[in-house]
């Protein structure tokens, strides 16, 4: 049987409550990979993320070897063979973004160097904590060990939202669509491609006619989806998070020529400018593996979306140029 140590900042959380136990339950790796987790919280949550523990415990998870819970990054990530990067400063009343960006910057300095001291050769690095993508670059800039594509961010969500969406206008299954994108940074410029994603086998411009409602409607409702979560709720996505992550590993260690959205480190593709984390597709090609799907087609609508998203990303690096 194989074996998994998986590393979890940030465990405490809403999302961590809802991804843990599917974790400990073998839906990320399947039934046949034995899971130890690493807990990595700050010192105040502790105590909570001790009762997260005691009631994995108490679930009784064959799959489950062991729980580490910890406040020291190198303990956190020490042999550990995946890292998700769950947890991260959250936006405070009249903070700027510049702020948030740098005030994360700092985190994921210290966690991107000790995970390149501490884990396991094969580990690989995915990066939930908003700003996502600008995050992942400052931990990916501290690994002198790993090169840039053992790390991603996660996009997954915006897809899964996306593709929701779009079933929903069409009245067809999730499954039903296919080829759904995230291009950019996840924030509400990230661009939702329905250009080349699929419904039913055929474009999904075939089956949604509607020109209008994709363009004006569809696009702004997958980029404030969270904020709606938020208001409606008052608490951000958790659940749908924690979902997303489970997805993008799944797809992340499945070889499949199928396109998924993660964000990683541009070589120019699309425009993006080089050295930019930007959401793009993606085939895996070995477990935990990706390549790059270079040949999708966008026409002067999308090309401009694809710059607005670029933009701030660059506009983004510049704010946390001291981290790099």
């Amino acid at each position: 049987m194989d074996k998994m140590n998986i590393a979890i900042t940030g465990a405490a959380g809403q999302i961590g409550y809802s991804l843990l136990p599917r974790i400990a339950a073998g839906e990320m790796f399947g039934p046949n990979t034995r899971i130890s987790l690493h807990l990595l919280e700050i010192p105040p949550a502790l105590d909570a993320l001790g009762g997260v523990a005691m009631e994995l415990q108490d679930c009784a998870f064959p799959l489950l070897d062991k729980v580490i819970v910890t406040s020291n990054p190198d303990e956190a990530f020490n042999g550990v063979n995946l890292c998700l990067l769950v947890g991260s400063k959250p936006r405070g009343p009249g903070m700027e973004r510049s702020d948030l960006l740098r005030d994360n910057g700092k985190i994921f300095v210290g966690q991107g160097k000790s995970i390149d001291s501490n884990a396991a050769d094969n580990c690989r690095v995915v990066v939930v904590g908003n700003p996502c993508n600008t995050n992942c670059m400052i931990a990916a800039s501290q690994s002198k060990r790993f090169d840039s594509t053992r790390f991603t961010a996660m996009t997954r969500l915006d897809q899964n939202r996306a593709v929701a969406m779009l079933a929903v206008r069409a009245g067809v299954d999730v499954s039903d669509v296919s080829r759904m994108v995230i291009f950019g940074n996840h924030s509400p410029t990230m661009f939702p491609d329905y250009f080349n994603a699929h419904i039913s086998g055929k474009k999904a411009t075939e089956i949604i006619e509607d020109e209008a409602w994709l363009r004006d409607d569809y696009i702004s409702a997958v980029g404030k989806r969270g904020a709606e979560i938020i208001k409606a709720r008052g608490l951000s996505s958790a659940a749908s998070a924690a979902n997303a992550l489970i997805n993008h590993i799944q797809s992340l260690y499945t070889v499949s020529d199928d396109p998924h959205s993660i964000v990683v480190c541009s070589e120019g593709q699309y425009g993006f400018a080089d050295g930019v984390w930007a959401g793009m597709p993606v085939k895996t090609v070995s477990p935990g593996s990706y390549q790059v799907i270079d040949d999708f087609e966008h026409n002067e609508f999308a090309k401009a979306a694809l710059k607005k998203t670029n933009d701030e990303l660059v506009s983004e690096r510049k704010m946390v140029s001291e981290y790099l």
